[in-house]
């Protein structure tokens, strides 16, 4: 090969190699949640989540589609659950009347990992003491399996103590999800209603 072909060649590899280097540089999908989070997901943001189908605290069926139909905070527990969960789920509450009054409608969501004890009608009644919109889910014991394995949520009956008013070891997150993003972040129990509040904004006119 002459010097020239040989010059020419190199030019011409080296364009094709800065156009991919370009093409792959700008192409690469862009984080339009990026200045809002503040925490890291094992897996990406896609790893939490996906379909499932419960029965709400009025006794309908229903799936995640009909759920999520906004920006919406998830939470998984039981109404005989003596202080965390009520706190949680006040807090959760809290910030979602602050972010009433800025204008953000966010759905709160409590989903009872305790179907055996947590009928429609209990969870109607916890639900509506903490917020007039929170909407209450349980279902069978393999929907609620499926539901809690989407979200890597835990939770497990405490075999000891009183058969009627046992207790039940889970997780104590708060999910926040949207309907065509799904899962953007989560909050754990530290986090104030301010803090909650001004985090769901942010994601909230992010995903405008």
């Amino acid at each position: 090969m002459s010097k020239g072909l040989a010059a020419g060649a190199i030019i011409v590899v080296a364009g094709l190699l800065g156009g991919l280097t370009y093409a792959t540089y700008f192409n690469k999908p862009v984080d339009k949640f990026a200045a809002c989070r503040t925490s890291k997901i094992a897996g990406g943001a896609g790893a939490i989540g996906g379909p499932f189908t419960l029965v709400d605290e009025n006794g309908k069926t229903v799936t995640d589609k009909d759920v999520i139909t906004g920006p919406t905070l998830i939470y998984f527990g039981y109404t005989f659950c003596p202080d965390v969960c009520p706190l949680d789920n006040a807090r959760n509450a809290e910030a979602v009347t602050l972010l009433e009054d800025r204008g953000i409608m966010v759905k709160p969501v409590f989903i009872s990992i305790d179907p055996a004890r947590d009928t429609p009608e209990a969870l109607r009644d916890f639900t509506d003491i903490l917020h007039p919109r929170m909407l209450g889910l349980t279902g069978t014991p393999e929907q609620v399996k499926a539901a809690s394995k989407a979200y890597h949520t835990y939770y497990k009956k405490q075999e000891d103590g009183d058969p009627e008013y046992y207790l039940m070891d889970h997780s104590t997150y708060t999910y926040l999800m949207f309907p065509k993003d799904g899962f953007v972040e989560f909050y754990d129990r530290n986090v104030t209603p301010e803090q909650m509040a001004d985090s769901v904004e942010c994601f909230t006119k992010a995903a405008e």
